[in-house]
């Protein structure tokens, strides 16, 4: 296998002033880059420490020098070539799920589980799968999804809950999570039947597992479910985030047809640009048909445009748990 040659690490405020003072006092050509506290240069490599607290390091020398300085002398730990140490049931047979497009205004949810064992992990691995929030790129995340796909075979599945099926899911269950719930329910269900062995799936902690556990059906309810922070740090959880990734960024690209113009990514002004003027040119309606509705930014770009909630009819009256009254707010038992 062929050395990684970059690598990407947030770190710490203290651990910001460790790697300065060691690219400042070391033996290193210093050079200019944009929005950097300090940027490196040696033979085989070079180093950039951004404001944001990000440190790429980049090169054919990367990988010995994070080995050998980064990781004991900044991290204070060692990472790098021991993930199945510091995580020993990621390489043992289990599945994995996450979700991508939950906090975007336009498009679906789409909820990605992908299965691996230990020789489908090493592979994974050595394709450089990562959480899908580390590759900035989203042309790379479908290229690696591609190539994900091509090693799991049909050991994965991607569920697509597009924003009409979305809008009549959460008129009736009023909360995301238990959406969430009932996706991974489903894409566990879908993927045991491709892997009937499966005995274990992961996802990330976004609410009481018993919320999954109560939707799964026969197959599932025979599986152990386990839920943690920072899940994706998990080869299975990692892949699922590129596939869910991928299937989101198609989707909003083909939602341009109907909106007759490319939709936006997140929650912004541009978001709310784009809607207002596919509402003036389609009507209210088209947010039942390309959006998430119970956000915030529907009633904000209905108003701009002269409408109300009133006009989206049933299914689109429904609103965010949050902005409910306390009272209203609580978890239907």
């Amino acid at each position: 296998m062929q050395p990684r040659t970059s690598f990407t690490y947030k770190l710490t405020p203290e651990q910001q002033d460790s790697l300065e003072r060691i690219l400042r006092n070391g033996a290193f050509q210093l050079k200019s880059v944009p929005y950097t506290r300090v940027a490196v240069e040696a033979a085989d490599f070079n180093v950039s420490l951004y404001t944001s607290g990000s440190c790429v390091v980049q090169g054919r020398g990367a990988q010995d020098w994070v080995t050998f300085t980064l990781e004991p002398e900044v991290l204070l730990e060692a990472r790098l070539g021991y993930e199945e140490v510091l995580d020993p049931e990621q390489d043992t047979p289990h599945m994995g799920i996450d979700e991508s497009g939950k906090g975007d205004f336009f498009g679906p949810l789409v909820i990605a589980a992908a299965y691996v064992d230990a020789q489908l992990a090493g592979q994974l691995r050595a394709l450089r799968v990562r959480d899908s929030k580390r590759i900035t790129s989203d042309r790379v995340a479908e290229q690696m999804a591609g190539d994900i796909a091509k090693i799991l075979g049909k050991r994965f599945v991607v569920i697509s809950i597009g924003p009409r099926t979305y809008n009549r899911l959460y008129a009736k269950m009023r909360n995301v999570n238990r959406m969430l719930a009932w996706g991974h329910a489903r894409a566990i269900e879908d993927l045991l039947a491709n892997v009937p062995d499966c005995p274990r799936a992961l996802s990330d902690q976004f609410g009481p597992t018993q919320q999954i556990e109560r939707a799964l059906m026969e197959k599932g309810r025979r599986i152990k479910l386990d839920q943690r922070p920072k899940a994706e740090s998990d080869v299975a959880v990692a892949a699922a985030s590129i596939l869910a990734r991928a299937g989101f960024i198609r989707a909003l690209r083909d939602l341009g047809g109907k909106l007759g113009a490319p939709a936006p990514k997140g929650a912004s002004p541009q978001v709310r640009e784009a809607a207002e003027v596919a509402i003036r040119k389609h009507g209210p309606g088209i947010l039942l048909e390309t959006a998430k509705c119970h956000f915030k930014t529907a009633d904000e770009v209905l108003a701009a445009c002269g409408h109300s909630r009133a006009d989206l009819g049933p299914e689109g009256q429904a609103i965010s748990r949050t902005r409910l009254p306390a009272r209203e707010q609580e978890e239907p038992t």
